[in-house]
């Protein structure tokens, strides 16, 4: 693991995840964040389990994804999250995506979750046990390197 970020999401890429470039689709990097999300929130206390006790859930409401590196068919991935920052509502996140052959970083996604209370499909503060154990892990990553791809936007840059 990379300093202190949690693996949240690890395996080979399978032949059904390659387009036709031979490499890992679009698609399935976003599939890769979406099962290291599921991680995450298991992480926190937020997953599955709690959806099912308590009725509520958090959705993911935005996403940047930077893509870095390619990887190929077989190579085996690891997703580590780093948890940037947190309110009563909402938890803002980064994984990063490295290829464990080349231990190289192959891709980012940078994401902001929304906690929601399922049966009136508003967001909802976070209760007390899970808002602890999200700024516990907020103050633990604090001081830990941020990806430079965060932040960045979409645009054509100017040439000189």
């Amino acid at each position: 693991m990379t300093d202190d970020r949690l693996t949240t999401y690890r395996t080979r890429v399978p032949a059904e995840w390659v387009d036709y470039n031979r490499h890992l689709n679009i698609g399935y990097y976003m599939i890769a964040f979406d099962k290291a999300t599921d991680g995450f929130a298991d992480r926190l206390g937020i997953g599955a389990a709690y959806v099912k006790a308590t009725g509520n859930s958090y959705y993911v409401v935005e996403t940047h994804l930077c893509f870095e590196r390619e990887v190929l068919e077989n190579a085996p991935i690891r997703v580590e999250t780093l948890l940037l920052a947190a309110d009563d509502k909402r938890i803002h996140f980064c994984h990063c995506l490295y290829e464990e052959t080349g231990n190289f970083l192959a891709a980012t996604s940078e994401m902001l979750g929304l906690h929601v209370n399922l049966s009136t499909r508003r967001a909802a503060p976070f209760p007390p046990e899970q808002a602890r154990a999200i700024a516990a892990l907020a103050d633990q990553q604090r001081t830990l390197t941020r990806p430079a791809q965060l932040g960045r936007t979409v645009a054509l840059k100017r040439k000189a």
